[in-house]
């Protein structure tokens, strides 16, 4: 079953490397690299990897590595970053691994792009950042562009990626979305959770934007969870222990592994931690193919996006990638 508005859309992943109790870290990167293998098969259009510093729950630190790896391991997805956090590097660095990653796999590189720094303080000082450099972000972002373009005012050309096209994507934080419409970028925006947030910051997108050499008109991403299963509770399941690390690094201050979705149902959690767990599991799509096709119908028409990241993470790998199969059914039935 399929409706025309799903059907056009193009559905894209994000994986974040999350890793699991009981599992190494390593594990969770060739769970990434396999995760992009079957995307790939399923007809995901592009396979995005991130970018976490000193994070317990997080494999993935180094982004543009990983994708390397990614698109070694695949022929025709789209491969890239959501994102690599601009304030962290040299727009310089930034522009030659683009170039090195696009002069290896010709036509398949994105560049998603985004402005926050470490998440704690600690994490700051270790990349010899502050908050301040991500008010920086829209320079960095110009300076960036520049390397592949040749129009550096230095004088220095940057070598491979002078004269390559990789495509360009801002990551709407707050003043992302602003900054993606002045530059002529196309935005990637999320949670579907806070759903009026997303559209203020769309319609703002759209109103500000100015055609660019790399973007003619607005072009918009949303990204967000989505979890199909044969039942409501199993899909429900699935939101376990993403909601529940969640909840903990609220609660604790720092982000966990994911853990099974049945230790955590079986846990004693204080009021305040049952408080963010509870609104963890809430307003995802998620639930049976028909339930989740009827979601996405509204919020594509609400918002006319014209592609969805999903960025779904779970404990259970099979039942992971028996959602990721169970969303493909709907954008491509034919698969």
């Amino acid at each position: 079953m399929s409706s025309t508005v799903i059907s056009r859309t193009r559905f894209s992943v994000l994986d974040r490397s999350r890793t699991r109790e009981g599992h190494p870290p390593a594990e969770a990167l060739r769970d990434t690299v396999a995760l992009a293998r079957e995307a790939e098969a399923l007809g995901y259009h592009r396979f995005w990897v991130a970018e976490h510093h000193g994070v317990p729950g997080v494999a993935g630190s180094a982004p543009t590595v990983l994708a390397a790896a990614v698109a070694a391991a695949t022929r025709t997805i789209r491969v890239g970053t959501g994102g690599v956090m601009l304030p962290n590097h040299r727009p310089l660095v930034v522009a030659e691994q683009f170039g090195v990653l696009e002069s290896l796999f010709p036509g398949r590189i994105d560049m998603g792009l985004g402005r926050s720094v470490g998440f704690t303080d600690g994490v700051r000082r270790a990349l010899g950042r502050d908050k301040e450099d991500a008010g920086d972000f829209a320079a960095q972002l110009g300076e960036l562009l520049e390397w592949f373009t040749g129009t550096s005012p230095t004088g220095v050309h940057a070598r491979p990626s002078e004269g390559l096209r990789v495509p360009p994507f801002v990551l709407a934080m707050g003043e992302g979305a602003r900054i993606a419409a002045r530059a002529g970028l196309p935005m990637v925006i999320g949670d579907l959770r806070g759903r009026e947030k997303m559209l203020r910051g769309i319609d703002e997108y759209r109103s500000l934007f100015r055609p660019s050499p790399w973007t003619a008109e607005p072009y918009v991403v949303i990204s967000g969870t989505v979890a199909v299963a044969d039942t409501e509770e199993e899909a429900r399941r699935l939101l376990v222990p993403e909601a529940w690390s969640m909840a903990y690094s609220r609660t604790h201050g720092t982000f966990p592994p994911l853990a099974p979705a049945e230790e955590i149902e079986a846990r004693t959690m204080t009021a305040k931690e049952r408080e963010f767990f509870t609104a963890g599991l809430s307003g995802h799509v998620a639930g049976t193919r028909e339930q989740v096709a009827q979601e996405l119908e509204t919020v594509l028409k609400e918002t006319g996006a014209a592609e969805v990241l999903v960025t779904t993470s779970s404990h259970d790998r099979t039942a992971l990638l028996g959602s990721f199969r169970g969303l493909a059914a709907l954008f491509a039935p034919e698969g």
